[in-house]
């Protein structure tokens, strides 16, 4: 699985900002191949305030699926959308991302429970 992740700094919110961010996050929810979607609304950091504001996580089955979606027509208009923002108000990635069955680490006693 990959994702594509854009983050918005601080500086970006406001009215016009959320007008924007709506406008856009309606042409990603129109875009193909989209496995799932996650907005991360940021409050804090262990070193105080964040750098950033929100960030939208959008995941696929693969790069290719990834690269058709934003190369379609409502990724273009996302894209479109996203660009009238003000330079340097937001980042863009690209990730592999790797999940484990379940998401827990065993315990150590658990480990050696589970050995004998």
């Amino acid at each position: 699985m990959v994702k594509f992740m854009v983050m918005f700094r601080m500086a970006a919110q406001g009215a016009a900002f959320e007008e924007t961010y709506n406008n856009f996050l309606a042409r990603v929810e129109q875009m193909p191949h989209i496995q799932r979607r996650q907005v991360v609304d940021v409050w804090g950091s262990p070193l105080g305030e964040a750098d950033y504001y929100r960030i939208l996580e959008v995941y696929y089955e693969s790069r290719d699926a990834m690269s058709e979606s934003l190369r379609s027509s409502a990724g273009q208009e996302a894209g479109a959308q996203l660009q009238s923002l003000p330079g340097g108000s937001f980042e863009m990635l690209f990730a592999d991302v790797y999940e484990e069955e379940g998401g827990q680490t065993l315990s150590e006693d658990a480990h050696d429970e589970s050995v004998d």
